[in-house]
């Protein structure tokens, strides 16, 4: 009762906030048509409600809701009918409208189509029965699964459905909580794509960087990515030491102990139990194999076509120029129409339960779905109140220039949080941090590496963020439960980053920064595991004590 009467005051507090905001932007309105708080600390709020909210409440929706409705109130002032029309139809309608948006959720869609799909044929459970008589441990379920995702480096919207949908019935054979799935999922996806040149990413850092070879400044700033490299050293390190922490072993241990592998149950987990229990007998593994190959084929074919390479233009142009949202949809589209006849013909599944899947796949991308509009709602929110425009006031001014990479990297790790979006904070930061290193012409490698580098981080933390929405719609986990155990590793990661890059200022070079980055993070997970480890047999020996006085 406590709980649910805390729970309902911070709503009634944050309700009343918007209040003061609208009462107070009321008679603030620019005459442009702009608020008079454009560019200042109130484009920061509605990111903080809706995180603050999410992680105090468990609640995902509402907390989102609320967020994007703080935006509209601080936009438009008292204005109701001006409320409304930021809140539906310049935010949610607006976010749905959008082309590349749309083309998002069609992938997203056809995905969970194709997933129904493999689940009935008895495929998934195939993999997972096949791949447990080659991988013996947890452990090497776990480094499968971070390999996989190194391997599927094009794009991280497809790594994190996919991988998600592949090692699925093999994490689950070794009891690795849903939680954990989806942290290996997120770390593989845009910590690996910011290092791949030939990715979607490569194509919009080159966008960013005016008057420069894009490509070659970003194959130049791969060795100052540290943060990319460090999450990289740490996956392996935990599973190396065979350890979690935070509320991750919280999770992880359920899972081995209980062989519950969610924790927290909400549709995802309902969803993935009735997969289970309607999931065919008869499957073979190509019945998983196969659709995921075609995905991968049809979705590269459809990226360079999408970048002009039928036209003439040179492979990795083409690559680097794609349209991302229109190739996965496109891709997708064909390779369901592929798997539908693939099993047809094999009689794995008839004509008919094909086209069952097709709204079951639907539905269990309802819940994505709803929190990806929200976020690109959200986003609209910050954008209208100057979110780009305060941060880059914020580091116009003077700065020592051996901080200025750990600073950067700060700020675009804040940035990236707040707004959900990396390549918004690569937009705002780079042509800024350009501009200030402009006299250190040493400078401008790491620098850029830094806007890089704390994009991901943000991107990675932030629970409106799409490829942490679609990591826990690809290991069917609860949105919050991803969030919460994946944040201490992230943050993690992050400390040690900022002091890699407080090296590299001061040095120039990658040379000794980044082995000084990589001893730093493996020390620091020893000596968590240490404390970990002790706290866990304290806690261990006083149940015990308890138990026999009992």
């Amino acid at each position: 009762m406590s709980i649910r009467f805390n729970r309902s005051r911070v709503v009634f507090t944050i309700g009343l906030a918007l209040l003061m905001v609208g009462g107070f932007t009321a008679f603030t309105m620019a005459a442009d048509s702009k608020p008079a708080l454009y560019a200042t600390w109130v484009s920061v709020l509605p990111p903080v409600v809706a995180i603050a909210l999410a992680l105090i409440t468990k609640e995902v929706y509402s907390s989102l809701f609320l967020g994007v409705l703080t935006g509209a109130v601080a936009y438009a002032g008292a204005n109701f009918s001006g409320i409304v029309n930021r809140l539906v139809r310049d935010g949610i309608v607006a976010s749905l409208s959008d082309s590349y948006n749309m083309g998002i959720l069609v992938f997203l869609v056809v995905l969970g189509m194709m997933v129904a799909m493999m689940n009935l044929s008895g495929g998934s459970k195939a993999f997972g029965q096949w791949a447990r008589t080659k991988i013996k441990t947890r452990q090497g379920a776990e480094a499968a699964t971070i390999l996989l995702g190194i391997l599927i480096f094009v794009d991280d919207y497809f790594n994190c459905l996919t991988v998600g949908s592949v090692m699925k019935p093999l994490t689950d054979e070794y009891r690795i909580s849903r939680a954990k799935l989806a942290y290996l999922i997120d770390a593989t996806a845009a910590p690996v794509c910011i290092l791949a040149p030939i990715s979607s990413w490569a194509a919009a850092v080159s966008g960013f960087v005016k008057g420069e070879n894009g490509l070659t400044v970003f194959i130049q700033a791969i060795p100052f990515n540290f943060y990319a490299i460090l999450t990289i050293v740490m996956m392996f390190s935990l599973v190396i030491m065979n350890f979690d922490y935070s509320k991750m072993a919280v999770y992880e241990r359920n899972a081995i102990e209980t062989g519950d592998l969610f924790t927290v149950r909400d549709e995802n987990a309902i969803n993935a139990e009735k997969a289970e229990k309607v999931s065919g007998t008869h499957g073979k593994v190509i019945d998983l194999v196969f659709p995921v190959i075609v995905l991968i084929i049809c979705c590269v074919i459809a990226m360079v076509y999408t970048g002009g390479f039928f036209s003439g233009t040179s492979f990795v142009h083409a690559f680097a120029n794609c349209d991302a949202a229109a190739s996965l949809s496109m891709g997708s589209m064909v390779a369901l129409l592929i798997s539908i006849i693939f099993y047809t013909v094999r009689g794995t599944i008839s004509f008919r339960d094909c086209m069952g899947c097709i709204p079951e796949g639907f539905k269990s991308m309802v819940s994505p779905i709803l929190v990806l509009t929200l976020a690109w709602s959200l986003k609209v929110m910050t954008d209208g109140l100057g979110l780009a425009a305060f941060i880059s006031n914020m580091v116009s001014g003077g700065i020592l220039v051996s901080l200025f990479p750990a600073l950067i990297f700060l700020i675009a790790c804040g940035l990236g949080i707040a707004s959900g979006t990396s390549w918004g904070t690569f937009g705002i930061l780079i042509p800024i941090a350009l501009a200030i290193t402009e006299a250190y012409p040493d400078m401008t490698i790491i620098v850029i590496s830094a806007c890089l580098a704390g994009g991901v981080c943000g991107d990675h933390c932030s629970p409106i963020s799409d490829t942490t929405i679609m990591s826990s719609a690809g290991a069917a986990c609860n949105h919050i439960s991803h969030v919460e155990t994946q944040m201490p590793y992230a943050m993690t990661v992050m400390c040690v980053s900022a002091v890699t890059y407080l090296v590299a200022g001061f040095t120039r070079s990658a040379l000794i920064s980044l082995p000084v980055g990589i001893i730093l993070m493996i020390g620091t997970l020893f000596v968590i595991r240490r404390r970990t480890q002790t706290a866990y047999l304290v806690d261990k020996s006083t149940m015990e004590a308890e138990n026999a006085q009992a």
